[in-house]
């Protein structure tokens, strides 16, 4: 098997991140559920982005923040996602590519926006999106490279982008080019509401496709329809070979065949939990790539994440080297 020239391919939603801090009450006057991900048409995006407190707007998507972190970190990573040829499309490309990334996918032409999502920061720092998927939902089979799987250690797939079912056929595509290649395939579950809209066919293709799961405590329990975090990571050391699963101020548990490794949170002011497992995803996959052991791994997930979720918007403001010691 030769070596990978990437560390990690991300696949996922190609999003503008639109970041607000609202009150309580502004939640209730939209009909939001706090904590939760809607997906919106474009009727409500505008009124939603025509009511929002002025906003920070940046490049996102849960794979692509992933991705923008890991390659901070010193990871070599390539992303496959979709936008149009607009304005905002232009943004995330010279955005991702700027940090890094390599982002090879070609521009929807004549076709819906690029998609954006509307985030909404409570006070005490939980994040309620709003997401416009836009030119998201028009990813397909054919914009699968598998040469470029086959030429990355582990292919990321990001929960969001299951709703349209030609992503899901996507998926299943490039977890048969990642294990052709002797690859590895990971999974963020992203939204437990997700999960709840499409268990069956995750619980195939997590059972199935993925080798390395990541998922926090609402989501793994709604996988698994279980009442306890125990009996979900009970099915989960089943299912796949690796699995992180996170529990906010409680730490991350690790899970690989029987072993278990515990890993501490690293305090920190909480003022936007927005990207913050996908910054944990992007620490441990860093680290996994490197060589380095599951302790290791959570421990850098857990410094990403605690930088991220110090300040607004879902990318790190400092230098995360410097960070990890």
């Amino acid at each position: 098997m030769t070596h990978p020239k990437f560390d990690i391919l991300g696949i996922g939603n190609a999003i503008v991140d639109v970041v607000a801090p609202v009150d309580e009450a502004f939640l209730s006057r939209h009909d939001m559920h706090k904590g939760a991900m809607a997906l919106i048409d474009t009727n409500t995006a505008d009124r939603l982005y025509a009511a929002m407190p002025p906003a920070a707007e940046t490049s996102g998507g849960s794979a692509a923040n992933t991705c923008a972190v890991a390659a901070m970190l010193g990871a070599k990573v390539a992303y496959l996602g979709k936008v149009a040829d607009d304005q905002l499309g232009r943004v995330f490309r010279h955005d991702i590519g700027a940090v890094g990334v390599h982002f090879p996918s070609t521009s929807l032409h004549g076709g819906a926006p690029t998609a954006r999502c509307l985030i909404m920061v409570t006070p005490d720092g939980q994040r309620t999106m709003n997401t416009y998927l836009g030119a998201c939902v028009t990813l397909g089979t054919a914009d699968i490279d598998a040469a470029l799987v086959a030429d990355a250690a582990v292919t990321y797939l990001e929960g969001y982008l299951f709703d349209p079912p030609e992503a899901q056929t996507a998926f299943r595509r490039a977890a048969e080019a990642a294990h052709a290649a002797g690859r590895k395939v990971a999974l963020s579950l992203s939204d437990s509401f997700c999960v709840n809209r499409h268990r069956a066919a995750f619980r195939d293709l997590v059972d199935g496709h993925v080798d390395i799961l990541f998922a926090n405590e609402s989501e793994i329990t709604a996988l698994y329809e279980t009442n306890t975090f125990a009996e979900a990571a009970a099915w989960a050391r089943r299912d796949v070979a690796l699995a992180a699963l996170t529990r906010s101020e409680a730490g991350s548990t690790i899970i690989q065949g029987g072993d278990t490794v515990e890993v501490a949170a690293v305090p920190t002011k909480v003022i936007d939990t927005t990207g913050a497992g996908d910054a944990y995803a992007a620490g441990f996959l860093a680290g996994l790539t490197s060589g380095k052991p599951l302790a290791e791994c959570g421990r850098l997930g857990s410094i990403a994440a605690a930088e991220v979720i110090s300040h607004y918007g879902a990318r790190p403001i400092a230098d995360l080297k410097k960070l990890i010691g």
